[in-house]
């Protein structure tokens, strides 16, 4: 059915936070693609404007920094007041460090666990107070291979990323008696700008990355693209509470 001919009473609207740009881009562009009205929240109003001449109609950009927890209340209740019920949450944004353990400071902790699990964690409370009422709601969070296994010089990150794993199976058992169903995607070496920054200038690093994968490539962002739609499809609704490595086997290779 043609975008414009879908019905905003029928048509599911979902928010991916950090979706101007590397995976959430992908999520947001893959949940259109199927029709979804994609709202995506980012904080850097170029990079949105840009998505959104991407995206197209369906691809709805506000600016903001998720790391104003005191804002995020107001601004989940302006987008459903504006575009309707949430029905599908995806926790996308996030941000890493690379940094020998003993030179983190404290301030440095704190900003990541900010960014990647407080800010999750007031994002879904509030998307929830509105799917309760319906009793039906997904949402999908996103992971690490850091959360997999242990990876130096990201300790807060690897931090932040094992709080998300345990936060979503907590989320599932007590939210999908309700009808809302919580999972996690947890993406391998994927080809964006982060995994570059990450990669890039370490020789050993990228070595290792691809000697254990048995697949011996980076992923592509179009398959968290696809195992999100998945997730948030009926597809999966017997799925709940389960981290998905889309890592290429990295995640079990030797």
């Amino acid at each position: 059915m043609p975008q414009e001919q879908i019905s905003k009473h029928t048509q599911r609207i979902a928010i991916v936070t950090g979706g101007s740009s590397g995976i959430g881009l992908a999520i947001a562009k893959k949940f259109i693609e199927a029709g979804i009205r994609t709202i995506i929240i980012g904080r850097d109003k170029a990079k949105l404007s840009a998505a959104k001449t991407e995206l197209g109609a369906l691809c709805h950009p506000v600016t903001q920094d998720l790391n104003d927890l005191d804002a995020i209340p107001a601004l989940i209740h302006r987008i459903t007041a504006e575009h309707g019920p949430i029905d599908i949450l995806v926790n996308n944004a996030g941000v890493n460090m690379k940094k020998e353990f003993a030179d983190v400071t404290d301030e440095e902790f704190e900003r990541i666990l900010l960014t990647n699990v407080r800010s999750v964690f007031a994002v879904c409370r509030e998307v929830v107070k509105g799917m309760l009422p319906r009793g039906k709601g997904h949402i999908i969070n996103i992971s690490s291979m850091a959360a997999q296994y242990g990876i130096p010089k990201v300790i807060a990150y690897t931090a932040s990323k094992s709080a998300i794993e345990g936060m979503t199976k907590a989320m599932a058992v007590e939210l999908s008696p309700m009808g809302i169903l919580v999972n996690c995607i947890a993406p391998g070496f994927i080809a964006t700008d982060m995994s570059s920054k990450a990669l890039n200038g370490d020789a050993e690093r990228k070595q290792k990355v691809f000697a254990r994968t048995p697949l011996g490539r980076l992923g592509e962002p179009a398959d968290i693209g696809d195992a999100a739609l998945f997730l948030a499809s009926d597809q999966a609704k017997y799925v709940t509470g389960v981290v998905l490595p889309i890592d290429g086997g990295n995640s079990v290779g030797f």
